[in-house]
């Protein structure tokens, strides 16, 4: 989906239209925390992305407004709206495909490979012209039901197609047939392949690699002997012929909230009030999730200065009661409340926990 939050926004809020829309946490005159949900494509004009704090994006937006440009308006999340809207979209998918893994609320790959029957039609059958016409329809589809814009990548595998659904945006619709594979990767940043963070661009750029292109004159074993194992992944995504499998189902291995404090805080009270209201939204979410029981119990704290420090504890015993998350997660942070894990006295930026090994 193009710019989901904010495309939603959009269609619900018509005064919104046409204008620079941010969605996320409150800027609050640039001192806010948190950061950029999303950002419709009039916003991303004046450098807004997401991910981006939101001081930052406030800034973008001041910037632009001084030079005479629109203002940006700021939105609050409303992650239950949002997540409605798509799952109507995701079943108009599975009306369509058999096979749809949701790889997030705004992002789905379906496999619209041809059965065995139409494999056996002959030489004449053009597989991605018919994946084409029954993409058109399923994006169709969702314009006329939802009034929202979805772009759409076809490729051989997962990877290509999507690259290709990027490259299109926003509302765009792009087929890379398998012998066009490597050829439609080479010239783009060798950052575009999944997997690819900070460090390994810099490792590349250290060799001359800039693109996808001169990152494939590598052997698979130079690419082994660079990154380990995921050397010899990335020399097939270099190529275009990493195959995923599509996965329709996805086990969640761990359940957590945080919560980023909107001032930094020392004050025990407020801590422990805060640690134990995350700590029942957990377990809340954890009775809903159909598992049985949980093993471990994590917390995650970050201070003022951006220091950030995680403690577990693996339960004798499978748990399931709201109690021992409370508890245990306190136990967990009350060292840090002293000199055992704060003895420069920080104040405290954000608060975690996380509860995992269900069964």
């Amino acid at each position: 989906m193009d710019a989901f939050f904010a495309s939603v926004e959009e269609r619900d809020h018509p005064r919104f239209a046409g204008r620079p829309l941010v969605v996320g946490s409150d800027p609050e005159d640039g001192r806010g925390r948190g950061v950029v949900s999303t950002a419709n494509y009039k916003a991303r004009a004046y450098g807004i992305r997401s991910a981006m704090p939101i001081s930052a994006a406030w800034r973008l937006a001041e910037t632009a407004r001084m030079k005479g440009l629109p203002p940006a308006t700021f939105l609050a999340v409303d992650m239950h709206r949002y997540v409605t809207v798509s799952r109507r979209i995701m079943d108009i998918l599975r009306q369509r495909a058999a096979h749809v893994e949701e790889a997030s609320v705004d992002e789905a790959y379906f496999d619209l490979s041809p059965s065995a029957e139409e494999e056996g039609a002959g030489p004449h059958a053009d597989h991605y012209a018919q994946a084409a016409a029954a993409a058109r329809a399923i994006k169709e589809e969702i314009r006329a039901r939802e009034r929202l814009a979805a772009s759409v990548g076809i490729g051989p595998n997962k990877l290509v197609a999507k690259i290709a659904s990027d490259r299109g945006k926003p509302d765009g619709f792009m087929v890379v047939r398998a012998e066009e594979a490597a050829r439609f990767l080479a010239p783009l940043p060798v950052r575009t392949i999944p997997g690819v963070g900070p460090k390994t661009e810099e490792e590349l750029l250290k060799r001359g690699a800039r693109t996808v292109a001169d990152a494939a004159r590598f052997t698979e074993a130079e690419l082994y002997a660079m990154f380990g194992i995921w050397g010899s992944e990335f020399y097939a995504k270099l190529r275009g012929t990493y195959d995923a499998p599509l996965v329709e189902e996805r086990e969640a291995k761990s359940i957590g909230e945080q919560e980023t404090f909107a001032r930094d805080t020392r004050d025990p009270v407020v801590l422990e009030e805060r640690l134990r209201a995350i700590a029942d939204g957990v377990h809340a979410r954890f009775m809903k999730s159909g598992f049985s029981s949980f093993r471990t119990i994590t917390i995650t704290v970050r201070f003022s200065d951006f220091t950030t420090k995680t403690r577990g504890m693996t339960l004798a015993a499978p748990a399931t009661d709201v109690a021992t998350v409370r508890f245990e997660a306190l136990r967990l942070f009350i060292p840090f409340l002293d000199a055992r894990e704060n003895p420069q006295r920080k104040a405290f930026r954000l608060l975690g926990v996380r509860v995992e090994r269900f069964s």
